[in-house]
């Protein structure tokens, strides 16, 4: 993993604010369990900074927002306007996917 303010590459993928979508849109979570699941779909972990650096970001464009703490969790979920940016750069990353793989696979 290599890593710098903004950017963290986990394995070839860099974008930890998509990330963090991704994982809260299999439901709420705490700072630990995206942790975890993130770990889980890319085989790398997030450092602490860069996940509540893009939860911050996230939180400030209105994309997540903080649930009521449960003992010293603190949990977050998607908003709608979450839900649609999640959506959108999903289709986006499906799209770049399908022009690439050809390409991938005639090398």
């Amino acid at each position: 993993m290599r890593s710098n303010r903004d950017v963290v590459e986990v394995s070839g993928f860099s974008d930890p604010q998509y990330l963090v979508l991704a994982s809260l849109a299999a439901g709420p979570k705490h700072g630990h369990a995206m942790l975890d699941d993130i770990e889980h779909m890319t085989g790398t972990r997030l450092g602490p900074g860069t996940l509540y650096g893009a939860i911050g970001r996230l939180e400030g464009q209105g994309l997540i927002e903080r649930l009521p703490e449960e003992e010293r969790r603190k949990p977050y979920k998607l908003t709608d306007a979450g839900v649609s940016a999640f959506a959108a750069k999903t289709a986006t990353l499906e799209r770049i996917v399908a022009a690439a793989a050809p390409r991938a696979l005639a090398r």
